[in-house]
Formats: structure tokens, sequence, C-alpha cells
């Protein structure tokens, strides 16, 4: 098995052909002959867990070049195709019942900015160095359904609505497609009463941390799954820092690892 067939497997390549866009023609004619989709969504998925730079990635191994890889990337990350195939396989996930709604987590994680660039902000725990966030809601066994960006200088609490409302709605096994949580869990960060009663409105129930009241080791009996989550994201070592000035291109290296973590549990 070569490395474009281990990094992008037969099945995960099929779940791909579903999201990704035609490839532009040239009305008149002629121009130099494009790679193939495969081998430059390997190229990308090498760049997002190796960590490397697109000039350093190995193009004799791939076929692209760097230069390619991320022309192709940006085309895509335009057309939402990350979002798309992550929606997909949380689908593929959902039809069988592989996904628990009965417990999610919400959390977020800090990321050294190397450039300014949007959604950044002085890190407040980080001497004020430049940062992002990166916010998430996982299901109960952890895999992640939503994510988000901010400057790390936004409080945790501001990405609760809006990372709520961007569960999309995804397949179950049984009756309409399901997108809301029975429970929510967070910690000390999300203890606010127009939280609880947002999520009580929507038929969610909090189970929030409140501050001066509940213990840390309390707090971790539910919430140490989307934890580990953070630790798979780490894996995607693009994510160790944040290169990119655009916030799209973040946005899509981290919907790149979500999707790797939901594709390991589908190939099981």
């Amino acid at each position: 098995m070569g490395i474009v067939e281990r990094l992008v497997p037969d099945e995960l390549w099929e779940l791909f052909q579903r999201v990704v866009p035609e490839a532009p023609t040239r009305p008149q004619g002629g121009g130099r002959r494009r790679h193939g989709d495969r081998e430059v969504l390997a190229a990308i998925v090498f760049v997002a867990t190796s960590g490397c730079t697109w000039q350093q990635l190995p193009s004799a191994s791939f076929g692209p070049s760097g230069a390619t890889a991320h022309r192709r990337f940006t085309e895509w990350s335009k057309a939402r195709v990350w979002a798309k195939l992550h929606r997909l396989i949380l689908d593929e996930l959902g039809a069988p019942g592989e996904l628990d709604w009965s417990r999610c987590a919400i959390d977020s994680v800090n990321m050294r900015a190397m450039k300014k660039g949007e959604l950044t902000g002085p890190n407040p725990v980080d001497r004020g160095k430049y940062g992002s966030k990166i916010h998430l809601i996982t299901e109960r066994t952890g895999l992640p359904l939503s994510v988000g960006i901010s400057g790390a200088n936004v409080h945790d609490s501001q990405a609760l609505i809006p990372l709520v409302q961007g569960i999309p709605p995804i397949r179950s096994r049984r009756g309409r497609r399901r997108r809301r949580p029975g429970k929510l869990h967070g910690d000390k960060g999300y203890d606010y009463n127009h939280l609880r009663r947002w999520l009580r409105d929507r038929r969610i129930t909090p189970r929030i941390a409140r501050k001066g009241t509940d213990s840390s080791q309390r707090l971790g009996r539910h919430r140490w799954t989307i934890e580990r989550t953070m630790a798979w994201l780490a894996g995607c070592r693009r994510l160790h820092r944040r290169y990119e000035r655009k916030a799209s291109h973040f946005l899509a290296f981290i919907s790149i690892a979500c999707t790797l973590i939901c594709y390991r549990r589908l190939a099981k």
C-alpha cells in the first residue's frame, strides 16, 4: 500500500468524492494536466498530520507540489468541502446509531498564533502573546459535532450559543435528523444564568459547574471525554500552533482533524 492509499483509504476517498466540486474546465482548452484529487487530498492530510509546511511537502511521494496542494486546499476551503465531509461522516455514524446524544460537552483550548491575523487576540494566560481559541462540542463518546474559533482573549461563554446553533442536523437510527443533545456539560467558564435559560428554552438540560460550589473532581466525571478529544486534535501537528493568517484556513485544518477523528470511528 502506497502513502496515498494509507493516508486516504478507499472508504474515505469514496466519501470525499461525494462532496468535492467538479474540477473547473478551460473553455479554450490546453493548460497543464490537473493532478488527481486523491493525490492532492493525501498531500493535504500529510501537511495536517505531520505539521510540515507546504514548502516542505515531499512532492516526490505524492505527485503535486506544495504550491499545487496549497492552491487546491484554498479552493476546497472556499467551497466548504471540509465541513461538508465532516458532516457526511457524522451522518454515516448517526444512521446506525453510533452517536450518543444523551450527554454532550463543550470546552476550548488555546493555540499560539505565529502571525497576527483574523480572529487572533492577546492571550491573557500566555503573557499577552497573540493566539486563537478552538471551541468544541462533542457527543458522549468524544466525537466532535461542532467547532469554531475565536481570538484568545474571547471569553468561553461567548461561544456556547454559536456552537450549539452550529451543530448540523445529523441522521439518526430512527425518525428525523437530530441536532439537539439531551444534556450539555461545561466548566465554570459557562456559568451564566442567561446561558442556562437559553439551553432550557431549547429543551437542553444544562450541566454547567457553578462557581464556588462544584468541585473539579465532580466536574471531570463526564467531561474527560472532551479533554481526550482535545488530545486527539493535537495528533494533527499542524494545530500545535496557528500558522495561517486567514481564519478560514485555520478552521479548515480543524475540520480536517475532526473528520479524521470521526472517520477512525467509522472505519472500526
